[in-house]
């Protein structure tokens, strides 16, 4: 359930070039990490620590990095890698973490995903 401020930061994404994914009016997520990755944006902004607007324009500024370099309907397009690009730019440019404790970070995760992944093919 979407509050006030979740509310907003969705709303204010509709019929931009920004606009998340959406299948039937719901936004639409792949892969678990792309959620994450969404509900940390958001609650970060609504915590104060940035203002939506401010990731607003990251966004934006990573889609027309990537659309300099790659042609419309290259098909290695993930909206939610510029998502997620977006997000590590802003947490670095408002100190939330460094770039090394980004990298630390990241690399943990993929260890565990990996370590995961092995483990249920065991199974």
């Amino acid at each position: 359930m979407q509050i006030k401020f979740e509310q907003f930061a969705t709303a204010s994404m509709l019929g931009s070039e920004d606009a998340p994914p959406r299948s039937n009016g719901e936004l639409l997520f792949q892969n678990a990490w792309e959620g994450r990755a969404f509900g940390i944006a958001v609650a970060l902004a609504k915590k104060g620590h940035y203002e939506w607007e401010d990731f607003r324009q990251e966004l934006i500024a990573s889609i027309a990095q990537w659309e300099a370099s790659h042609c419309k309907d290259d098909p290695t397009w993930n909206y939610y890698q510029r998502w997620l690009l977006a997000l590590e730019r802003i947490a670095i440019a408002t100190a939330l973490l460094d770039e090394q404790e980004l990298e630390t970070r990241t690399s943990e995760i993929l260890k565990q995903e990996k370590a995961e992944k092995f483990n249920s093919q065991l199974c």
